[in-house]
């Protein structure tokens, strides 16, 4: 599914599932703009997506500073010309009581989870409407289907994603922009490995008997950024490996 000609802006990009849906969207022609607050970890995959002849480049962007995504979107432009294609990705988790999370958790919580998508989305879809076609594609969170304890922050932030997904492609339908969002199940990542409590027993009592892979993401964003999902919007594209069935 081709995107030559397409440039793309995937935020949380420096590893994990980021990494994978940059190195996926180059391989299928897109420059991608590689949008995270580490610096290294940008470089490094846009070294990867160079490394495969693919076009990249690296933005140090703390998605919850409108002043940040207007400077990389800004050298986005200047490098790749407007943005049709966004993925907002990064994110921050954690685990803790209800009865012990404190405003400051909770407020820090949304502003990268949920206020960080807003922003981008925000300084992004004009590129969209001016081009009469985008591709918005959210990444939000198996456990805001299911429900997870100690995670009421972090539930709430992607439940959000949810929401908001489905809420932009009411309104941008008739744009030529479609808006989904994939809700990865347990895919092994660094961050699911700094937090997991029990990685392995979790593993083996899911119906797959194994961890998603950063890969099983980045190929059901590739479909959603497609030509060929062009009727397709608004919808959870839930990759869980059916840890999670509706």
């Amino acid at each position: 599914m081709s995107l030559k000609g397409r440039a793309a802006v995937v935020t949380g990009a420096g590893s994990g599932i980021g990494r994978a849906i940059s190195l996926q969207l180059a391989k299928d022609g897109a420059a991608v703009s590689v949008w995270d607050l580490n610096a290294v970890g940008a470089k490094e995959t846009v070294a990867m997506i160079a490394s495969m002849a693919g076009r990249a480049m690296a933005c140090e962007t703390d998605v919850s500073s409108a002043d940040a995504i207007a400077s990389a979107l800004a050298n986005t432009h200047s490098d790749f010309g407007p943005v049709t294609i966004l993925v907002n990705n990064a994110a921050i988790t954690g685990m803790i009581p209800f009865l012990d999370m404190t405003e400051e958790l909770w407020d820090r919580m949304m502003r990268i989870n949920l206020k960080g998508p807003f922003l981008c989305t925000k300084a992004i879809i004009p590129d969209m409407l001016a081009a009469g076609w985008g591709r918005i594609v959210n990444i939000s969170s198996s456990s805001a289907q299911m429900g997870v304890a100690k995670m009421a922050h972090y539930v709430t932030s992607k439940a959000g994603i949810i929401g908001f997904t489905k809420s932009l492609a009411m309104e941008y339908a008739d744009k030529g922009i479609t808006v989904n969002n994939i809700p990865p199940g347990y895919i092994d990542t660094p961050m699911l490995r700094a937090t997991a409590r029990d990685f392995e027993g979790t593993v083996a009592s899911s119906p797959m008997k194994r961890a998603g892979k950063p890969e099983d993401i980045a190929a059901a964003c590739s479909y959603l950024v497609s030509e060929a999902a062009g009727y397709v919007t608004g919808q959870t594209i839930s990759v869980n490996g059916g840890r999670y069935l509706v």
